[in-house]
C-alpha cells in the first residue's frame, strides 16, 4: 500500500507542477475481444478421483476489455497506463478452486495493482494495471518510472536477452506482453545507438534485476550488449539484427552464472526470415538451452518454469514458420517447433486471420502437441481457439 501511495503522490506532484501547461492532451485507445477455446485431452487429463489420465474435452472462455490512456502533459512529460480487465468462465474455472488466486498472483510484479472483483458461480472477474509509468524525455535523455515493458529482445520467437519480463510464445492472446515495476534511464548516443540502465524493484536485492544495455551500429548490423544481475544470477549477453542479402538475420545469446550453485547456463537463439514478392513469408530458427532436458513429454511446455535462462523445456529446439495472404483480408499461417529429444517433442500452431474491417478481426488458432512412441506420433492434447476482436 505504501508503494502505491508513493506512486500516486509522484503523479500528483507532477500534475501540480504542470498545471499551467495548456498543451496537455489525453489519448484513449483499446479493444474488446472474446476468446473461446476447446481443449481435447487424449489420455492426458489427470482425474483426481481415479488418479489416472483420461480422455476429456474442456471449454474455456475469456471476455477481455482493455483501456490504454496516454496523458501528454507537455513536450517532456508523459504518463501512460494500461488497464486489463478479463472475465473468465468455463470448465477450468469450475474445476479449479484456486483459479482466481493463481490469476491474481501471476498478474503483478513488485507492486500489487490488481483486483478480483467477481468470484462466484463459475465466473471470475479480474482487473490489473499492467502499464502505469511516467516518462520524461528531453534532448538525448529518456527516463521511465513505473510498470512498463522493458523489451530487450531482438529475435522473433525466443529472447534470452529479455531478462526483465520473459514471456511464452504460446500465450498469443497477450499482445502487450508482461510489464515490470522498474526505473529505466536511457541516453541516445546517435540515430541507432543508446546506453541504458534499468532497475527492477523488489523487496529483496536477490529478487531484483539491475542491468545495462549498449546498442550500436556496425556496418549493416544493429548490435547490443547487456550485462548485470537478475534474480540471483549474474548475466552477460548480446544480440544482433541485420541482413544476409535479402534475408533478415537476428540472434541473441545470454550466459548466466548462479553463484550459490556455482554453476552457469547458456541460452543461444538465431533465426532467418524472408518475405517473397507475393506475400509468402518464411521464418526458421533454433534455440539452445543448456538448462533444458533431453527427455520428458511435450506437455512440459505448459508447466515448466519459464525464465530468460530457460525459455523452452528442452536443450535443443528448431522452429519453422510460414504465412501467406490468401486474399487481401485473409491470411493463413503455420508454425512447427521440433525438439530432437527422446520423445521427439513437436508443437504445431496453425493460424487463420480474417480482417473483417479496420476495427474488427477474427482469428482461428490451433495448438497441437505431439510425442513419438513406438515409431509413431501421438497427440495427447489439441486446443482450438476462436477470437473476435474490436479495436477502438
Amino acid at each position: 500500500m505504501k508503494k502505491l501511495i508513493l506512486i500516486i503522490t509522484l503523479f500528483t506532484i507532477i500534475n501540480k507542477t504542470q498545471a499551467q501547461e495548456s498543451t496537455s492532451k489525453l489519448y484513449l485507445s483499446g479493444y474488446i475481444k472474446q476468446l473461446q477455446s476447446v481443449y481435447f485431452f487424449n489420455d492426458a487429463f489427470p482425474d483426481l478421483q481415479t488418479l489416472t489420465l483420461v480422455d476429456t474435452t474442456l471449454q474455456q472462455n475469456i471476455f477481455h476489455y482493455r483501456l490504454n490512456a496516454e496523458w501528454v502533459m507537455n513536450e517532456s512529460w508523459t504518463v501512460k497506463s494500461g488497464l486489463r480487465t478479463q472475465l473468465f468462465y468455463g470448465d477450468f474455472v469450475k474445476g479449479n478452486p484456486n483459479y482466481a488466486q493463481q490469476t491474481d498472483e501471476g498478474s503483478n510484479d513488485w507492486i500489487k495493482l490488481s483486483k478480483i472483483w467477481l468470484n462466484q458461480s463459475g465466473f471470475i472477474g479480474h482487473s490489473v494495471l499492467d502499464r502505469l509509468y511516467t516518462q520524461y524525455s528531453k534532448e538525448n535523455w529518456e527516463i521511465r518510472a513505473g510498470r512498463q515493458r522493458i523489451n530487450w529482445g531482438i529475435s522473433t520467437i525466443w529472447n534470452p536477452n529479455d531478462i526483465f519480463n520473459a514471456y511464452s510464445f504460446t500465450d498469443f492472446d497477450y499482445e502487450e506482453r508482461p510489464g515490470t515495476d522498474a526505473l529505466r534511464i536511457r541516453y541516445y548516443t546517435g540515430f541507432a545507438g543508446s546506453v541504458e540502465l534499468a532497475v527492477r524493484g523488489a523487496d529483496k536485492l536477490e529478487n531484483s534485476t539491475i542491468a545495462s544495455r549498449w546498442i550500436f551500429n556496425k556496418g549493416t548490423y544493429d548490435i547490443q550488449i547487456i550485462g548485470g544481475y537478475t534474480q540471483k544470477d549474474w548475466v552477460l549477453g548480446g544480440g544482433w539484427a541485420g541482413n544476409i542479402k535479402n534475408a533478415g538475420w537476428k540472434g541473441e545469446a545470454s550466459w548466466f552464472y548462479h553463484p550459490k550453485q556455482k554453476e552457469s547456463s547458456l541460452a543461444i537463439t538465431s533465426n532467418i526470415d524472408y518475405a517473397f514478392e507475393k506475400g509468402f513469408y518464411l521464418n526458421a530458427g533454433f534455440l539452445y538451452n543448456s538448462e533444458g532436458t533431453t527427455e520428458g513429454s511435450i506437455l512440459n511446455l505448459f508447466t515448466f518454469d519459464l525464465s530468460a535462462s530457460n525459455l523452452y523445456p528442452y536443450k535443443w529446439t528448431t522452429f519453422l514458420q510460414a504465412s501467406y495472404p490468401l486474399s487481401p483480408l485473409l491470411n493463413a499461417g503455420l508454425a512447427a517447433i521440433y525438439s530432437p529429444v527422446k520423445s521427439h517433442a513437436m508443437f504445431i500452431n496453425p493460424t487463420l486471420t480474417l480482417s473483417i474491417s479496420d476495427d474488427w478481426a477474427l482469428d482461428a488458432v490451433g495448438q497441437i502437441v505431439l510425442d513419438k512412441g513406438n515409431n509413431a506420433y501421438k497427440s495427447s492434447l489439441q486446443i482450438a481457439f476462436l477470437r473476435l476482436k474490436f479495436s477502438y
